[in-house]
């Protein structure tokens, strides 16, 4: 059986949101995921199965960015999203991820559990413990990363995971070129792209 990957999240704090503000989240969060087997359940929480465990790590940012970037200038609080990723056999087909099985969805309903009780956001398991190690730095920096994020830059990020270059990003969001590569550097996108270079490699050794 090969190694796949399975998200499961929740939208933080989604009771606190305006009924049109948390809408227009899931619908975001909708067309980001429809290249993937996925699914909503209790409104606000959504699960997701990859093939190809390499894309989990991009896809669980660009969920989070996403949501970061959903915030009103003015808000006290930030829009994020909790996502837990495991790592690993999964019972094949897979048709509805609510009622698959298999390791990578008990994983990755686990990491969920610990990061409702730990306040992190992002949390990544394997059934390898030396794997695990350093799915645990990237998660931590990650988070480290999202956490100081604004509204601004993670609109910007959440352009550059999804492959656009910085001059189209500028044309996309109507920006100066100078504007969106402030926003780039200050976002850590250098840092985020080691993140994930790093972790494709730890996925590519568990196959």
């Amino acid at each position: 059986m090969s190694v796949s990957a399975v998200l499961t999240g929740d939208i933080v704090n989604s009771t606190k949101l305006s009924p049109a503000r948390e809408k227009s989240l899931i619908t975001r969060l909708t067309l980001l995921l429809n290249t993937f087997k996925f699914e909503f359940y209790r409104g606000d929480s959504f699960q997701v199965y990859m093939k190809d465990p390499g894309k989990a790590l991009e896809t669980a940012l660009s969920c989070r960015v996403l949501a970061i970037s959903s915030a009103p200038a003015k808000a006290k609080k930030l829009s994020d999203v909790r996502i837990g990723i495991g790592i690993g056999t999964v019972n094949a087909p897979v048709r509805q991820p609510g009622l698959a099985k298999g390791e990578a969805f008990l994983l990755s309903g686990r990491v969920l559990d610990e990061l409702e009780k730990s306040g992190e956001r992002l949390g990544i398991a394997s059934s390898l413990d030396i794997a695990n190690a350093g799915f645990s730095v990237i998660s931590d920096y990650a988070n480290m990363i999202c956490k100081k994020m604004t509204p601004k830059q993670a609109a910007v990020i959440l352009e550059l995971l999804q492959g656009h270059s910085q001059q189209e990003i500028a044309i996309r969001l109507k920006k100066s070129k100078s504007t969106i590569n402030q926003h780039v550097t200050a976002g850590r996108w250098s840092e985020l792209e080691k993140l994930i270079q790093q972790y494709r490699f730890l996925t590519s050794q568990l196959n």
